[in-house]
């Protein structure tokens, strides 16, 4: 059988291919809301897409969710619920500015037992590692993760992660722990920002922004170099 696949349609299995999990009123939103009927051609689009065993399918959430044809989680696992929860933060990312270098479930070290953020992202031009805590956790295993981080950090082996600018000094990325509760960790090597959501913290720094290029100087942060600044 002979078919041909539109740019969309190929941007739309990527992105499947991508995230492990999407659903479709995300689909609607990245790809068809300047549409006239934009729900109406996502649905035709994705049962042509189903249909030709480009992607698979769970009808167990509503509405349905995609998942890539060699997908290894069930169709009915809480890890869906996990790749929709990053799903989310890259959707609020994209309403102020589309990120780049995406990677979701990243493994910076490269083995078992480092780090592992959820989503490694450029986002406005700073490098970040997104850490989703959809569980409360205690404060001694969140500081341990933290401590993961700062053993990454001493290393050196961030350095030559394929992201980093070949033309100017690597940085260290910024970690974001989205959290609705605030933990009582810290760290004098790395930036750890903790907020419930990326509006907040886009709302944090836009607020903090203008106080700091009157205030002072840019200064050097100990994170390699690079101060973020997401106004």
């Amino acid at each position: 059988m002979s078919f041909r696949l539109s740019q969309r349609d190929k941007d739309i299995i990527g992105f499947i291919n991508q995230f492990r999990a999407v659903d479709r009123d995300s689909l609607v939103e990245l790809f068809f809301k300047q549409l006239k009927s934009p729900i109406n051609a996502c649905n035709s689009v994705m049962v042509r897409l189903y249909r030709l065993g480009l992607i698979e399918r769970t009808q167990q959430y509503s509405p349905t969710v995609y998942l890539p044809v060699d997908a290894k989680i069930k169709k009915n696992s809480q890890k869906i619920l996990h790749f929709l929860s990053i799903l989310d933060i890259y959707k609020q990312m994209c309403r102020y500015s589309a990120p780049k270098q995406v990677i979701v479930e990243d493994k910076p070290t490269g083995r078992k037992g480092g780090i592992e953020p959820d989503l490694f992202c450029i986002f406005k031009g700073s490098p970040f590692w997104i850490e989703i805590q959809r569980n409360q956790y205690s404060e001694q295993k969140m500081q341990d993760k933290v401590n993961l981080y700062e053993e990454f950090f001493f290393s050196n082996e961030w350095k030559t992660l394929q992201w980093q600018p070949e033309d100017r000094v690597a940085i260290f990325p910024s970690v974001i722990l989205i959290t609705p509760i605030r933990y009582a960790i810290s760290s004098e090597h790395i930036r750890i920002i903790q907020v419930a959501t990326i509006h907040e913290l886009m709302k944090k720094y836009k607020g903090s922004g203008k106080q700091q290029k009157d205030a002072r100087p840019r200064t050097r942060a100990s994170s390699g170099g690079i101060k973020i600044s997401l106004t």
